[in-house]
């Protein structure tokens, strides 16, 4: 479960180093125009063989993990490509937060954006983290972003998260929302900019209408 403050849920490791987008969502699962149906293809490499068939090995595919809300990774988790499908594609899965060492840089800033919430905690706590969710499926994490701390049965952890991102999450933004939220100091600014440059103001419509 999750609210502006929390998610809670069962979590699962992945144990890869360096897993890119190109592994959460593979290229051929980008051919729609939407967003529609990505949770099919996220990791599919891994979750299915060469013949399309379960690996029932693989942790994301065993009953015991059905419902995995947190996944825990490896570091640099989400490197490669800028392809915003692969937060998409985790979200349908179900997925509502990663922890790991590290993150791509691009794939993090998709995620925060999109309230993929990504924690980084030191490897040392990853690996504990991964053999407690080995050792337990019923292993329940909660994230708390107001109180910047990761709360498990073993122990607590805290995290750091930037002023901007958790404000973000706490109040259900985007950085357009996020934005939005100083539209009264940016008309200010605007005004006393065209004030003092005022052949700039509305310079795209008035060469639209003087072309037409």
């Amino acid at each position: 479960m999750s609210d502006q403050a929390t998610i809670t849920g069962k979590g699962a490791a992945i144990r890869f180093e360096n897993l890119d987008t190109d592994q959460i969502i593979p290229k051929q699962f980008l051919r729609g125009i939407d967003k529609a149906g990505l949770a099919q293809g996220v990791l599919y490499d891994h979750r299915f063989d060469a013949a399309g068939q379960p690996r029932p090995d693989f942790v994301l595919n065993r009953p015991e993990y059905a419902g995995t809300r947190i996944l825990v990774g490896g570091a640099n988790f989400g490197c490669g490509s800028s392809r915003e499908h692969a937060v998409w594609g985790l979200q349908q899965f179900g997925v509502q937060a990663v922890i790991a060492p590290s993150f791509g840089e691009i794939f993090y800033s998709n995620a925060m954006n999109n309230r993929l919430l990504l924690v980084m905690l030191p490897r040392e706590v990853i690996e504990q983290l991964m053999n407690d969710v080995d050792a337990d499926s019923d292993n329940v994490i909660t994230i708390d972003v107001a109180a910047m701390r990761v709360r498990t049965p073993a122990g607590e952890y805290p995290f750091e998260l930037s002023a901007r991102h958790r404000r973000m999450f706490l109040e259900g933004l985007d950085m357009i929302g996020l934005s939005l939220k100083q539209r009264g100091e940016i008309e200010q600014f605007a005004e006393r900019y065209w004030s003092a440059f005022p052949w700039t103001r509305d310079v795209a419509r008035r060469t639209r209408d003087r072309v037409a």
